[in-house]
């Protein structure tokens, strides 16, 4: 088999998708520019000053390299047989004022969208990538919530401030895990709580699915690639933070009957089952304990683990947010992956819904009432928040098949090996090309089943549809 590209090199199939995708970004109707009274009104924005100096606490954030969008910072250390957790979070809300010419330009977008060539920002760039950021060596104001733990990970306490911190390092992923690995204190601390958070978890039967990044990025040199990665431990440890940061904003709105809550269902019985029969199909069979602990057992060097978890991932659907004023919305609550009920609160930078959850939070902590322009706005915003969910899916998805075609192009015509991943209907499935890194759906002979490497034939793409075919 000839050594395959693993980017779409400068070449007219290149023109022919950076056409695609623009096209893309037209079709969706995403806000690119930002009027001209929002910029202005970002570069004169201020937040309120805190009380609180928390500018000797050594905060360090921890987000993809080259990232300046910096929403969270922590600062973690032993208090007794526990940890005290400290969780600065971006002061969105000090900088935006309700009813301005940024907050209407933030309610059109939703969130942060992130395309191949780089991103279309919730906020001015001024604010999210610069004066609101928790950027390294400046001063910022930051809603720092403080959680005390026992020695088993359980949050015995917990407050919101507002406080002016100081970020020592701004930590990305590869090298932290490294560092955390050769036990750096600071990070071995975090691997320490962090996996505490994750048994605790474990107790409230929730499961986290951990399946592999896929993205488009765009090389120095203009060429498309496309990224599949497992995230790796350091991101499960950071993110475990931001899961009892969003159950502790859940509490406090849930304990004032106001706020907005992202909620999901439990799945039902039908599901449950089909998922028994997959991973029976897979030679992984469920047979025993809650779904939580099958997923946390899979053996991550295994081959047969992302066909599992890709199917697990049926079960964790119908995500949305639930608002409420005055009295608590019928129904269940909870978040079923998080096993607790649960509201977006560490990423109001790139999320809309975030500012309204912090403001809500901060001022319950306070004694005071919830803002009256967040109570009057809460109805609007599941509905804002998904259509920018559908935005961000739609313009995801169709980026990837569109730089998939054009990587798979200079192969039509040759035999490509690939995984089967998941069957779909009578002799098709989903597959794994390795190299190029392209999912695909394509026919495969009778009697394949997931796991299994299946030879196929590339009859043709078409980059601006972002379309592929194969022949068995």
């Amino acid at each position: 088999m000839p050594q395959r590209r693993s980017h779409v090199a400068p070449s007219a199939e290149q023109s022919e998708l950076a056409a695609a995708l623009a096209q893309l970004r037209a079709e969706i109707e995403a806000p690119v520019d930002f009027a001209a009274e929002a910029i202005a009104e970002a570069e004169a924005a201020s937040a309120p000053t805190p009380e609180l100096d928390l500018r000797d606490v050594p905060f360090a954030t921890l987000d993809p390299e080259g990232s300046r969008d910096l929403d969270q910072a922590f600062h973690l250390e032993r208090a007794g047989s526990g940890y005290q957790v400290r969780y600065a979070i971006a002061d969105v809300p000090g900088f935006v004022t309700p009813g301005g010419a940024v907050d209407a330009q933030a309610r059109l977008r939703g969130q942060t969208l992130y395309l191949a060539d780089g991103t279309v920002p919730l906020h001015p760039r001024v604010l999210s990538e610069d004066r609101a950021s928790l950027l390294p060596g400046v001063e910022r104001p930051a809603l720092v919530w403080t959680f005390l733990l026992d020695d088993t990970g359980a949050k015995t306490d917990f407050r919101l401030e507002r406080a002016m911190i100081r970020s020592r390092a701004q930590l990305e992923y590869v090298s932290a895990q490294a560092a955390a690995d050769r036990g750096d204190a600071e990070l071995s601390l975090l691997r320490e709580i962090g996996e505490l958070r994750r048994a605790q978890e474990a107790v409230r039967g929730g499961a986290s699915l951990n399946l592999p990044d896929e993205e488009v990025v765009q090389r120095e040199d203009g060429r498309y690639d496309i990224e599949r990665r497992r995230p790796l431990p350091i991101e499960d440890w950071n993110a475990q933070l931001s899961l009892m940061t969003g159950m502790a904003a859940a509490e406090l709105m849930i304990d004032a009957k106001v706020g907005v809550l992202r909620t999901m269902p439990q799945p039902d019985e039908r599901a449950f089952e089909r998922f028994r029969h997959q991973t029976e199909a897979l030679g992984r069979p469920w047979t025993q304990g809650d779904y939580g602990e099958y997923l946390r057992a899979l053996d991550t060097a295994d081959p047969l683990t992302l066909p599992v978890l890709e199917q697990a991932a049926s079960l964790f659907r119908g995500a949305g947010y639930v608002t409420f004023d005055g009295s608590l919305p019928q129904g269940d609550l909870e978040q079923a992956a998080i096993a607790a009920p649960y509201a977006h609160a560490t990423a109001p930078l790139r999320r809309l819904v975030d500012r309204w959850s912090l403001a809500i939070c901060l001022a319950v902590s306070q004694g005071r009432p919830a803002p009256e322009w967040a109570r009057a706005s809460l109805a609007e915003l599941p509905a804002l928040m998904q259509e920018s969910g559908q935005r961000a899916s739609r313009l995801n998805s169709e980026t990837i098949n569109r730089v998939e075609a054009a990587l798979l192009h200079p192969f039509v015509g040759e035999t490509i090996e690939a995984t089967v991943i998941e069957l779909r209907g009578e002799n098709r499935a989903a597959v794994q090309i390795a190299d190029p890194a392209v999912t695909a759906t394509a026919p495969v002979g009778a009697g394949a089943a997931p796991g299994e490497t299946v030879q196929l034939r590339l009859a043709g793409t078409d980059v601006a549809r972002g379309t592929v075919e194969f022949a068995a």
